[in-house]
């Protein structure tokens, strides 16, 4: 064994989408970092859907990008398709999608790498993770040499010991064609971690020239798209149409007659599959009552005549596959160019780890993306982000950051990982966050970005983007809510005209725009008489040209202004709940605390605490297995160990008041 001649602060193993959001926000902090990937070429890469956010995802990106990482900008450059999604209801929900020129996104991705100042790329398989007295100090490589770091994190994705599976034929794979880490899952064992086995899988993909799009239905993009960063004014690129079939009762029957031959079904597979992301074998078994399955038809770039087709997940033989795709409306002479597969792969449960991610039986190493059993490049990319932005506080000894449930989809995202044991791959959705309509996209960056510009992950020049943002955003709030009409003939006849209910009584443009019905575009274009005067003036002018300049698109603004008016009342009363929640979050658990001698508690609630070691009475009573009366019991005896230390810092709130969402 030989040591590299470089000894680094961070080191990364993988550059998937975890490694990627890891390596950058390390070395945009000033750490001397290196990622190490099996192939320089899939920096970046998109081995599964090409595409970025959807649905409670593009609420992680938007995070990501209000924290200073790179996700947002690549889909803004390199997206054919945008779309916001759940329009029609209200703003908590509402999230932004963007199909991905993959072979684009994967080439600025890797650009951005190496690019980057203060982090070095290496093309090398590890083997082995080395330790000191219980510290992770670096890696092994396959060719023998030591590769030195204070801090390591590991984004494995589905490489560590990988099986792909096709019908009755496996073969060791982290993706298809690409070998996989057999030798670290050992490592992680030798070091008393446990590892089990997870699921996923892709579908097959086609020859567009083969394709019939006439028989499918349109999926255009939006006309006037969005931008997922909140540095960007716009998107200027021209969009390509995505199509929608469906799987009809023959494709069924075929999967049925052929289920035994699918890797799934016949045994082959031991890890546990996406609930939420099924394949097209599972929807067929749990869902027998349905006719057909929605097929998205989504083209994987500009230059290629490859075609994804998002919704029928295979692990069938490749006959059955043939089959199977030529039944459904379309596709009758699709040529496969890709044959779907599942693939399985260690993960590393995350209750091993502490919100910080870094491993609480290994100190300075750190775990981020699939590894902890997330799917989705978007769930990769914010644990990414956050372990190298814990990974290089650590080295300059800051303070950790931990974003609780109450301030980022990112803080649901990893307290339910290392809290839950979880033991299917999890993916986000907007149900899972309680405070979600403080957790909008559209204010990801009023959350966020000060923090990310804290911890110096976000350049100079955005901050400078956002405190113009928030400035406007502020000015007109306070301008809307001092300005006033009065109920004369001028103002009705106004009212009247632009369909707009009339007034009794002096009225703010702010109580005017809460209104039902009545948008802010409303109240820009009316012309009313001020108090104070006795003329005519022009109150409600637009936002000023100028401050269009570097802060984004304008319409960001006006939205927040409007969603802020109308939704005053309702976050008002969230504000309530996320105080609450707070104040338990703020009763902190010493860290040798000791569970089992907790008298009372239930036998399976002083497991699971002492497992878990929660940070807090907050970060407690999530715990599955605890129980209210659990929490109560626990909060008396802190209580009655701070008054024995003679401690005033925390005030312990009344064993009868248990936090809200507990089980």
């Amino acid at each position: 064994m030989r040591a590299y001649y470089k000894n680094y602060d961070v080191l990364v193993i993988g550059a998937g989408h975890a490694g990627c959001e890891a390596a950058l926000a390390a070395a945009r902090m000033g750490c001397q970092t290196l990622v190490m990937t099996l192939s320089i070429d899939t920096i970046g890469k998109m081995p599964c859907n090409p595409a970025i956010g959807g649905l409670a995802k593009g609420h992680l990106v938007k995070e990501i990008d209000a924290l200073g990482g790179e996700m947002a900008k690549a889909i803004d450059e390199t997206g054919i398709q945008f779309r916001q999604l759940n329009t029609k209801k209200g703003p908590a929900v509402r999230s932004s999608r963007a199909q991905a020129d993959k072979k684009a996104y994967q080439l600025y991705m890797k650009q951005v790498l190496e690019n980057q100042d203060g982090l070095d790329i290496k093309e090398g398989l590890v083997e082995e993770l080395l330790t000191d007295h219980g510290k992770c100090i670096g890696v092994l490589s396959r060719t023998r040499t030591a590769y030195l770091a204070q801090t390591v994190i590991l984004t494995a994705g589905t490489f560590l010991r990988g099986t792909i599976h096709i019908g009755d034929v496996s073969y060791s794979a982290g993706r298809a064609g690409e070998s996989s880490a057999e030798r670290l899952s050992k490592s992680f064992l030798d070091l008393g971690l446990e590892v089990s086995r997870l699921k996923t899988g892709t579908p097959p993909r086609v020859n567009a020239r083969t394709v019939d799009f006439n028989l499918m239905e349109d999926q255009p993009g939006d006309e006037n798209p969005r931008p997922f960063s909140f540095s960007n004014n716009r998107i200027t690129q021209s969009q390509i149409p995505c199509y929608i079939t469906y799987t009809n009762p023959k494709t069924h029957q075929i999967i049925r007659d052929n289920l035994m031959r699918s890797a799934m079904y016949s045994g082959r597979i031991k890890g546990v599959g996406p609930r939420y992301c099924p394949s097209i074998e599972d929807k067929v078994v749990r869902f027998s009552e349905k006719n057909e399955h929605r097929i998205f038809v989504e083209p994987e770039g500009r230059d290629t005549q490859e075609i994804y087709l998002n919704g029928i997940s295979a692990s069938l033989p490749e006959d059955v596959q043939m089959d199977m795709v030529a039944s459904i409306r379309g596709l009758e002479n699709a040529e496969i160019m890709r044959f779907g597969y599942a693939v399985e792969y260690d993960f590393a449960p995350a209750t091993q780890l502490y919100p910080t991610l870094e491993t609480k039986k290994v100190e300075n190493l750190f775990f981020a993306g699939q590894l902890n059993g997330t799917t989705g490049y978007e769930e990769a990319g914010a644990q990414g982000l956050m372990a190298g932005i814990n990974a290089g506080l650590k080295v300059k000894n800051q303070d950790s950051l931990i974003l609780d449930r109450s301030q980022a989809y990112i803080g649901v995202l990893i307290d339910d990982l290392v809290t839950k044991d979880i033991r299917e791959p999890y993916r986000m959705f907007t149900s899972r966050a309680e405070h979600r309509l403080q957790l909008r996209e559209d204010n990801a960056d009023l959350r966020l970005t000060e923090t990310g510009y804290r911890v110096r992950t976000i350049s100079t020049a955005d901050y400078q983007r956002f405190l113009a943002k928030k400035q406007q955003i502020e000015a007109e709030l306070e301008r809307l809510s001092n300005t006033k009409i009065k109920p004369s003939p001028e103002t009705l006849d106004q009212l009247q005209k632009i369909g707009l209910p009339s007034i009794k009584m002096p009225t703010t443009l702010a109580e005017l725009l809460k209104r039902p019905n009545i948008s802010y575009q409303q109240i820009q274009g009316l012309e009313i008489q001020d108090l104070a005067d006795s003329y005519i003036l022009r109150s409600c002018q637009p936002v000023p040209a100028k401050i269009r300049d570097g802060v984004g698109h304008i319409r960001t603004v006006e939205e927040q202004v409007e969603i802020q008016i109308k939704y005053a009342g309702y976050i008002a009363r969230q504000d309530l709940q996320i105080e609450r929640f707070k104040k338990f979050e703020a009763v902190r658990i010493p860290n040798d605390f000791d569970f089992l001698s907790v008298h009372g508690l239930k036998t399976e609630a002083q497991k699971k605490l002492a497992q878990i070691r929660p940070l807090s009475i907050g970060h407690a009573s999530r715990v599955p297995g605890v129980s209210p009366a659990d929490i109560s019991i626990l909060m008396v005896w802190l209580k009655n160990r701070t008054k024995s230390s003679d401690s005033s810092s925390t005030e312990i709130p009344a064993p009868a008041k248990v936090p809200a969402g507990s089980n």
